[in-house]
């Protein structure tokens, strides 16, 4: 029973925008720069000519362990601010359909839908530059701390 209006669908365009403009600055600010290191530390594996083929696979591994970290952060990031929005997206939607079994009128309950979905969306545009700064702090310290630089 979900009732979505033209302003609603908007504001989804708006929030995937949003996402979307955020990946894009972690990308050009931390991942591509981690790529850029993993590419260099498996290049310096490479030219170990002390180093077995065991060793030289063993350290490149090491440093590819930098760039699935970096992945795995943004995409459990990304996964728990979605959970978080499709759950209150859902209250909204529980809370429509008690109102609908309490014999309210289909366009108040519309109204009332529309003005907790768009709740969620407000809240959640809020949330995009903390869970932004969250994750490119933490890909610094990732970076920081790796041996690789």
């Amino acid at each position: 029973m979900a009732f979505l209006s033209t302003a609603e669908l908007a504001q989804q365009l708006w929030v995937q925008e949003m996402l979307d403009t955020m990946v894009k600055g972690l990308e050009w600010e931390n991942i591509y720069k981690m790529q850029g290191i993993m590419l260099r530390c498996s290049a310096s594996c490479c030219e170990d000519t002390k180093a077995s083929m065991q060793q030289v696979h063993q350290c490149i591994e090491c440093c590819h362990s930098l760039l699935a970290q970096t992945q795995a952060l943004v995409t459990s990031e990304m996964g728990k601010s979605q959970d978080h929005l499709a759950r209150c997206t859902m209250h909204c939607n529980d809370k429509a359909k008690n109102l609908m079994g309490a014999g309210s009128k289909k366009q108040q309950v519309k109204r009332q839908l529309e003005s907790c979905v768009t709740k969620c969306f407000d809240d959640y545009l809020h949330l995009i530059p903390t869970m932004a700064k969250k994750m490119k702090d933490s890909l610094a310290s990732i970076a920081k701390y790796s041996h690789y630089e």
